[in-house]
């Protein structure tokens, strides 16, 4: 069935005809579906001119891919990563979030909110922080990981045969000391905007939103700052995306999936995550000259060793052994990063600075990119003596959310 066409009778009477009865009588009233839309169950308001201001700053939440991988990068960011609570073994309660998720993301995402009740007896509807801050191109995006198809063995959903191709449980990589607590997760979501209070609203209500359902595992938040127009520096001082794909072509090579997946996940992509920290104040203390040595790069311009400006072609005979640059392009393999820094204050232990980068990377084929390329930095990477990569995972993004659907709806019909 043409699920595009929302007009049809069979659309009208729902979503998955499986399921839906169940699902509504679990949601409540708190969500309407049907030739209405989502939109139904929510009053968005606002003044005017606050309205039209942020509408000039609002990015689309629905569309053929999900907002927040090859959208414009917003100066802050969030990632976090949810667990189904181990009372839900019903899939119609796990349908009935992400249809309230994708209901409260696409208000959000235009600078509105959801009404509060007249009963001031009861608790706030939305958090209130941010009523006046507009868009600020707030994105929200959802992945799913290895963990909420199968765990400890077992098809927890009856879903295992919808599985991605290319989704599994992170490998073991060389010079890494994972910790579970922040790694993985059965569903992740990015959250990104270029005010940072805009951002943690939207995952803070995310996370009000899933209560009884999904438990927050755990929560990352991270700046990226850079001119218009120009790559934006991590904190070791060097730009960071350089080689990114920019044109749909490219990116329809390296990002997007395609026809080898299961239809729900066609036009979706692959979120590889690693926490890595840095050793600042050991790298404070090198010279200007190694520093550029370890990444294969100059510092100013960007530029690899042997050229003058920043998105010329590496000339790999220029490289030193085991520098970064040359290492990465070694691979042949094409990653499209969507990386943040992060500052965690003083590590207590040891009055050093706990900082690093949220390394972020989307690609349509993990197995055959982002791993590998990982494995080979993993081993001989000049840049180990100075980072330390604490967490990972893996999560399977759904292809973009059309208007009166929700977020991975396909997976279940």
């Amino acid at each position: 069935m043409d699920r595009d066409d929302l007009s049809t009778s069979e659309q009208k009477k729902g979503y998955s005809r499986r399921e839906m009865l169940k699902m509504t009588a679990l949601a409540g009233g708190g969500i309407a579906l049907g030739a209405s839309g989502l939109g139904t169950a929510l009053e968005l308001f606002g003044n005017t001119g606050a309205a039209d201001a942020a509408k000039t700053a609002t990015v689309p939440f629905f569309g053929s891919h999900q907002a927040g991988i090859t959208t414009a990068h917003q100066s802050y960011g969030y990632l976090a990563a949810f667990d189904i609570d181990p009372s839900i073994h019903d899939v119609a309660k796990i349908m009935a979030l992400f249809i309230s998720w994708t209901r409260l993301s696409a208000t959000l995402t235009q600078g509105k909110r959801e009404a509060n009740s007249s009963n001031k007896e009861l608790p706030p509807n939305d958090t209130n922080e941010a009523r006046d801050l507009g868009a600020a191109n707030l994105t929200i995006t959802f992945g799913l990981g290895h963990s909420f198809f199968i765990k400890g063995g077992k098809d927890r959903f009856g879903l295992a045969n919808q599985m991605p191709k290319q989704l599994t449980a992170m490998p073991k990589i060389a010079h890494e000391t994972l910790d579970p607590a922040i790694s993985n997760g059965d569903i992740c979501v990015q959250v990104c905007a270029d005010i940072q209070q805009v951002a943690f609203h939207a995952l803070r209500n995310l996370i009000k939103e899933a209560l009884g359902t999904a438990n927050i595992r755990w929560m990352e938040s991270g700046f990226l700052n850079g001119p218009k127009g120009k790559t934006p520096r991590n904190l070791f001082g060097f730009k960071d995306g350089t080689a990114n794909v920019t044109d749909p072509e490219s990116q329809n090579e390296v990002v997007w999936t395609g026809s080898d997946e299961p239809k729900w996940m066609r036009g979706g992509s692959y979120l590889g995550y690693r926490k890595i920290k840095m050793i600042i104040e050991t790298w404070d203390r090198d010279s200007y000259s190694d520093q550029e040595q370890v990444f294969g790069r100059k510092k100013d311009s960007g530029a690899a060793f042997g050229r003058k400006h920043e998105h010329e072609p590496v000339i790999m005979s220029k490289q030193p052994a085991d520098s970064h640059v040359r290492l990465a392009h070694g691979t042949g393999k094409k990653i499209f990063r969507r990386a943040y820094s992060y500052t965690n204050g003083i590590q207590a232990a040891t009055g050093n600075l706990d900082a690093g980068l949220l390394f972020i990377a989307y690609q349509n084929k993990p197995q055959d990119s982002f791993i590998p390329m990982l494995r080979v930095l993993g081993k001989s990477d000049a840049l180990n003596e100075y980072t330390d990569h604490v967490a990972t995972g893996l999560f399977a993004v759904p292809a973009g959310i059309k208007k009166n659907d929700y977020f991975a709806q396909h997976l279940f019909e």
